[in-house]
Order: C-alpha cells, then structure tokens, then sequence
C-alpha cells in the first residue's frame, strides 16, 4: 500500500522521522512546518518528487485553508493525515503561568488540527483514507503543570473517537496515538532550550524515540483497511505511573 500522507510538524522529533518512513516506504508526503530551513535540508534530502515542503504555522487560520485548497497535482489527492504538530506551555502551575504560552499551545493542538482535518476530510472521504492524531499519555494521566498541554491532548483524544463515530460507513479510519516519553526537541522547546533539563528528564531511563513512533504510525496506518486502531497507548518500559499526591495539615 502506497499513496500520499499528509504530516504536519515535520521539521523535528517525530514528525521528521515519520516523513522518513513513509517516503522510504514508497509514499509521498506533503510536510508542513515553522522552520524553512529544516524543510528545505529533508526536502533535499527525500526529493522533490518524494517530498513537498510546506511552511505552515498551525495558528494560522488562513494559511491553513490556503493550504489545504492549493496541493499541487502531485500531491493533491491525500490518502493519511497525520496530525502531528504540537507543542507544552512550560511546567507552571495554571495558577502562576503566563497565559500567552497556554493559548499558543491550545491554538496549534487543537484549533489548527481541527481546522485542517475539516479541510482535508472531503478528499480523505472519497479516498476512504485514514487519520491519525497525535495524543498523549497526558490527555489520560494527570501530572503537576500539565494542565494546558493535558487538556489539549485530551481533546484530540475525545475528538479522535467522536470523529470515528460521525465518518461511520464512510470507510475512513481515524487512530488516537498516545505516547509517552519520547527523546526529541519537544522537552527542549517546553524548556526555553535548557539542554540540561531534557538531559536530567531523559538520562538512564531508555526513553522511545521518533523512529520508534514513526514505526508504530506507518504500523498503524498500512494495517489492511479493515481495521481501525482506535486509540494505542505508549511508554517506555521504565516510564510507570506516578502516585497520588498528599498535601499534610498542620
């Protein structure tokens, strides 16, 4: 099976490494991102033919119909979409943070995601395609200033399963993908770049990483059309459940 998938956030972590698996697996792919200059390094990379680099900012209302209403011949004809893109607010509690970062991350987690998926989903229909969002352990297992970022997966997680029941009959598969730690930029970009915070959260705990999850999407969406994974919940091994919190008196 081969045809043209969509993913957006592309330029790091795991939607890169899913671009990478999906064009070696003989597939085309529309990949939309911030960063020009990282687009243009995995369009050299995978060929103009293989690859189309779109730079799109999620936030971005107009760009994204713009998008969507413009492919190209090539790629035009979408068959999987993977909603990808994303991004955490730092780790301050609600009550202490700067609401600036909380918008930013519930306008591309959620508002983007469900702009372009109601955008692409007519063609995704007439080519009984797939769809797979990127969710989160976070949309099910609360966590101390994990509020925003939890809520926002929480959303693409209900949507997913809601979004499954409304294309009922139409023969389009939607999955909920909910990942645990996974070493990429995305501790990094929560951390204003602090190196030594991603180092001290991932060191000697064998974290996943993008290939591994870019694995399990190309998995997920190359299962014969008769199967729909509805929601698939990862973590590394050494990554558990954290326990209830107590606050003592007096």
């Amino acid at each position: 099976m081969t045809g043209t998938a969509f993913i957006t956030g592309v330029t790091s972590g795991i939607g890169a490494a899913s671009a990478r698996r999906f064009a070696a697996g003989g597939w085309k792919v529309v990949g939309t991102g911030r960063r020009r200059e990282r687009l243009d390094g995995l369009a050299g990379e995978l060929g103009e033919e293989r690859f189309l680099p779109l730079e799109l900012d999620m936030r971005d209302r107009e760009a994204i119909e713009a998008t969507a209403a413009s492919l190209p011949a090539l790629f035009r004809d979408v068959d999987l979409l993977i909603n990808n893109a994303g991004l955490a607010p730092p780790l301050d509690t609600v009550q202490d943070s700067d609401l600036a970062p909380s918008l930013q991350a519930i306008e591309t987690n959620i508002t983007g995601l469900v702009i372009l998926t109601r955008r692409l989903l007519p063609g995704l229909i007439a080519r009984r395609g797939a769809i797979i969002n990127l969710s989160s352990v976070a949309a099910s297992y609360p966590y101390r200033g994990g509020a925003v970022y939890g809520g926002t997966k929480a959303f693409v997680r209900q949507f997913s399963l809601d979004l499954r029941a409304d294309l009922h009959g139409t023969g389009v598969r939607v999955t909920s993908i909910e990942p645990g730690m996974i070493e990429t930029e995305f501790t990094l970009v929560r951390n204003g770049w602090d190196q030594a915070a991603s180092d001290a959260l991932y060191g000697d705990m064998n974290p996943m990483t993008a290939e591994d999850t870019a694995d399990i999407l190309w998995w997920a969406a190359t299962l014969p059309s008769h199967i729909n994974v509805n929601a698939l919940e990862l973590m590394p091994v050494n990554q558990s459940f954290a326990g209830f919190q107590v606050a003592r008196e007096g």
